[in-house]
């Protein structure tokens, strides 16, 4: 039951990029990390370049994924393989002028501490 939020600045999507984004971004963690597709949710922001630096100089696109994960579910070479399919689909997306300095983040949180539907993950491996 990932959460997914990829933060973009500098590039406008239409409802239709935004979707495919999605859905691919949903597809790569399934493949990579072995979670849910069902249960996966995408969060797509878009947001001003004027506010985005990197080496403190403005830059023409900037890209930021977060994806949060239960503690402990994911190898390190999960890992690796999904901030690599990442890295590789956020390059075809945002094109040339993307910063090599624009980061993906896996933030994994205890099962005790999140959930969904009202209910824990460490509760939820209980039952």
């Amino acid at each position: 039951m990932p959460f997914l939020n990829l933060r973009l600045a500098g590039l406008a999507l239409t409802d239709l990029r935004r979707q495919s984004l999605q859905r691919r971004l949903t597809d790569l963690t399934e493949q990579h990390l072995a979670k849910r597709h069902d249960l996966t949710a995408v969060l797509i922001e878009e947001v001003a370049v004027a506010g985005w630096t990197v080496g403190a100089a403005p830059v023409p696109v900037a890209a930021h994924l977060e994806i949060v994960v239960t503690e402990g579910t994911n190898t390190p070479a999960q890992k690796s393989a999904f901030l690599e399919a990442v890295g590789a689909l956020l390059r075809e997306v945002a094109g040339p002028g993307l910063p090599v300095a624009s980061y993906g983040l896996i933030r994994e949180i205890p099962a005790e501490s999140w959930g969904y539907d009202g209910q824990t993950q460490a509760a939820r491996r209980v039952a």
